[in-house]
């Protein structure tokens, strides 16, 4: 059986090109029909799904929450991992650069913490995962890569429905960075570092499927 991150990898690839198909569809559907056809398209099939995952943010406090619960899959990833494997498992400079991104995660993980408590919410807690990359540090930035490009889709999915400003600039500011990892990661595992001109949001829904595997309890 194929390895859990490169099944999610397969699920995020093909995410990117059904989308940009449906896109593809929408835009000459809308030129043949107007804004009518456009609307229905874009609440049909997937589109559906996507508007109707979106009702579960009823406040900013939630799409930080959601971010929140990502970023804690991402910190302990690297906690434990860097924790198993050492520089010497890993290619000059890799494992530095790795402890840098340890670093980050866990930076946004102590944003997000605070934010959501300052403005009178309950910030969602750590879980146990199970990551599945076992002793194989190859394995181990096999996952990497399917975590970082699923936290880049799903930051700009949620991006929208935050309602403050200083707040769509902080989720930004975040984004940007794990678009960062996401390239280097994709480098490392000799995939194009930027394969697109536009990323492809993905909705609460489509991201908790690829994620939830990952959760123990």
């Amino acid at each position: 059986m194929r390895a859990l991150h490169e099944r999610f990898l397969d699920e995020i690839r093909e995410e990117r090109r059904r989308l940009t198909s449906r896109r593809s569809v929408v835009r000459g559907t809308a030129k043949l029909a107007g804004g009518g056809a456009l609307t229905f398209a874009v609440l049909s099939g997937t589109g559906f799904r996507r508007f109707a995952s979106a009702q579960a943010f009823a406040s900013d406090i939630d799409v930080l929450n959601y971010a929140l619960t990502l970023e804690h899959l991402e910190a302990t990833f690297y906690r434990e991992g860097l924790a198993t494997f050492g520089a010497d498992d890993f290619d000059s400079g890799i494992f530095d650069n790795l402890a840098l991104i340890r670093d980050h995660e866990a930076a946004h993980v102590a944003l997000l913490t605070d934010t959501v408590a300052q403005l009178g919410g309950t910030p969602v807690t750590e879980l146990t995962y199970d990551f599945g990359y076992g002793d194989d540090p190859a394995a181990f930035l096999g996952v990497a890569q399917a975590l970082e490009n699923t936290g880049v889709q799903a930051y700009d999915g949620a991006g929208q429905f935050l309602t403050d400003p200083e707040l769509v600039t902080a989720a930004g500011g975040i984004v940007a960075v794990e678009a960062r990892h996401a390239s280097y990661l994709n480098d490392l595992n000799d995939d194009v570092p930027f394969p697109a001109a536009f990323e492809m949001p993905l909705s609460p829904e489509e991201v908790l499927d690829i994620a939830t595997p990952f959760v123990v309890q």
